[in-house]
């Protein structure tokens, strides 16, 4: 799933902390029980000089604390065998009256000699953390720290990155109005980030080239049919005169008319292209507004006689007046090449429906080879299997026209084994 690059860099933010502040926290328990007890073990030093100090001058105590009490320590007598004076620290747990459970405790082991020279085993003990209560205590903390850092991470980067992104945004949008011929259809985005200028500039250049290529790319199709024109005519005519041949035979006269259909082809190709190239080249500059009533019934009259020869039979209902201003020329192109793709790709005997109304013009014929693909049937030499013959450029031409004139839409669907292609105008 594609994400926005804020709720990218959001995510391994939000991993990243996770990770540091759990090694963080293991860092930060170690060092701080290791201060806790150092600090106590310090205490408990302190506090066996002084006993030793006392037992020196008050042998009872020697006697009469072989038990902890108040004072949280008691003497044992000791065995010179495994005597040491060197002091040994346990962490213990001890039951508690009070607590009525065991709670932990830093004891102090360590051997003395009484002013008599008799060895002692003295061992002091203090309260200290729980372990366990503080580790819980230490996670509901951090927690509530990493939950903290990482809202006011996710609002800070909601309010500035938003902010910093908004060029980017712009640029993106900018770039997907951009079309080929409108080289003004892209507008740089005006800011101080360095890098969003230099996206700036690329794109500006990528454009200038790419303008540049399709104008040449346009002037080279411009230029070769109007220079096929010439040769096709010449070569078509010739044929024609040898048809006309007596002596040549039957299978000799057969091929010279299959050459010649095909010449024939090539100039609707020709002039296909050539009339692309001028649509592409703007022109078609004169603009009227054409009522399109009027002008689909003239071309219904010129295509009447392919529509009879094949059992088609029209049906035109009238809801208003459809009129756009648009090159005539052009008009009469995109309806007539809608009217003969519906006459060509139609069963036999057909029918074309026609309804206008004052934002639509709908063609409509029955098929019996299913929906066509309404990502390709525009596309330039995309041809439907229904017909071997055609050079795929009828609904290419129909589509540069509309995208010509921004008021201009045309749609393809099928519904209830229809092919339907709707012209509208906003």
């Amino acid at each position: 799933m594609k994400i926005s690059v804020k709720n990218y860099t959001n995510r391994y933010i939000v991993i990243t902390i996770l990770i540091v502040m759990a090694l963080w926290a293991l860092l930060f328990y170690a060092v701080l029980m290791d201060e806790v007890y150092d600090n106590v073990d310090d205490g408990l030093k302190n506090q066996k000089i002084e006993i030793i100090r006392e037992a020196y001058g008050n042998s009872e105590i020697l006697h009469n604390t072989k038990e902890f009490g108040i004072n949280q320590f008691r003497i044992l007598p000791g065995n010179v065998d495994d005597f040491t004076d060197r002091n040994h620290f346990t962490n213990e747990l001890i039951y508690m009256p009070y607590d009525e459970e065991d709670e932990p405790y830093r004891i102090l082991r360590t051997g003395f000699y009484s002013k008599e020279g008799e060895p002692f085993l003295l061992e002091i003990r203090t309260s200290t953390v729980e372990e366990d209560d503080f580790l819980i205590n230490l996670a509901i903390s951090l927690g509530v720290l990493y939950t903290v850092i990482i809202l006011s991470i996710l609002i800070v980067n909601h309010l500035i990155l938003t902010r910093a992104w908004l060029p980017f945004t712009r640029i993106l949008s900018n770039l997907s109005n951009y079309r080929f011929g409108y080289v003004s259809s892209f507008q740089p985005v005006a800011t101080k980030v360095k890098e969003f200028n230099e996206l700036n500039s690329q794109i500006s250049l990528m454009i200038q080239r790419n303008e540049m290529i399709f104008d040449e790319q346009k002037r080279f199709l411009e230029n070769a049919s109007h220079e096929l024109q010439t040769p096709l005519a010449i070569t078509i005519n010739k044929l024609e005169l040898l048809l006309q041949d007596h002596e040549l035979s039957e299978p000799q006269l057969i091929k010279i008319a299959e050459a010649k259909q095909s010449l024939h082809r090539m100039v609707g190709l020709n002039k296909s292209l050539l009339m692309l190239s001028r649509i592409d080249n703007h022109q078609y500059k004169e603009i009227e507004e054409i009522n399109f009533n009027k002008l689909t019934k003239e071309l219904l009259n010129d295509v009447q006689d392919i529509a009879d020869f094949q059992g088609i039979k029209f049906d035109m209902t009238e809801e208003a007046v459809f009129k756009t201003s648009i090159n005539p020329d052009l008009a009469a192109i995109l309806i007539s090449n809608l009217l003969r793709n519906a006459i060509k790709y139609n069963t036999t005997p057909g029918a074309i429906d026609i309804r206008i109304n004052s934002n639509r013009l709908e063609i409509r014929n029955p098929s019996t080879s299913g929906a066509l693909n309404p990502q390709y049937i525009f596309e330039r030499f995309h041809k439907g299997y229904q017909d071997s013959q055609s050079n795929g450029l009828g609904l290419s031409i129909v589509k540069s026209i509309v995208e010509t004139y921004p008021n201009l839409e045309i749609n393809y669907r099928f519904e209830n084994n229809f092919h339907v292609f709707s012209l509208m105008h906003s």
